[in-house]
């Protein structure tokens, strides 16, 4: 079973090109890998109404290079942790992108939406459609390979990890 809504969105909160991982999460926080803990640091260099904004959004909107830096995984762990369900970008850094799979978090490019967006528009993403729909639009955008999906839909690669492990000890009983 999925652990990933098939449709899921909400209100936005925007960021712009070449965000890099020490401003989503700073390096000094590193030491946790709670995501709630972590994600009382997240954005805080942007300050405490963008943590605030943050808090209340269920998509974050990024413009290209999103996650660039360092190869943190907390980046994505303290934005689930924030309550974010999924980041939507022009582009993103492999690294993040690929972390946020592992970690369960949804990641989308789709650069045609976002220089429409403005914070607080509310943007739903359908999975399995590949479409997002936002102020009376519709976006495609590619769908993920089924190895992909596969870690996703199990709530991240260790979740998908484990639940191989338990299918193959029943397999062998």
């Amino acid at each position: 079973m999925s652990q990933v809504e098939e449709k899921l969105g909400g209100p936005c909160i925007t960021v712009g090109d070449h965000v890099n991982t020490d401003v989503v999460i700073p390096g000094r926080y590193l030491v946790s890998i709670d995501p709630v803990e972590l994600a009382k640091h997240a954005f805080e260099p942007l300050g405490e109404e963008f943590q605030q904004r943050l808090y209340k959004s269920r998509v974050l909107v990024a413009g290209r290079n999103f996650g660039c830096g360092s190869a943190r995984e907390q980046a994505a762990t303290c934005l689930i942790g924030a309550g974010v369900k999924a980041v939507v970008a022009a582009s993103f850094a492999r690294v993040f992108f690929r972390n946020a799979i592992n970690t369960g978090l949804v990641a989308v490019q789709c650069p045609e939406l976002v220089d429409d967006i403005t914070d607080g528009d509310e943007i739903f993403i359908d999975l399995t459609a590949g479409k997002i729909s936002a102020k009376g639009k519709t976006y495609g955008f590619s769908a993920y390979p089924e190895n992909m999906q596969r870690i996703l839909d199990a709530g991240g690669l260790m979740p998908f990890v484990a639940g191989k492990l338990k299918e193959e000890q029943r397999q062998a009983q």
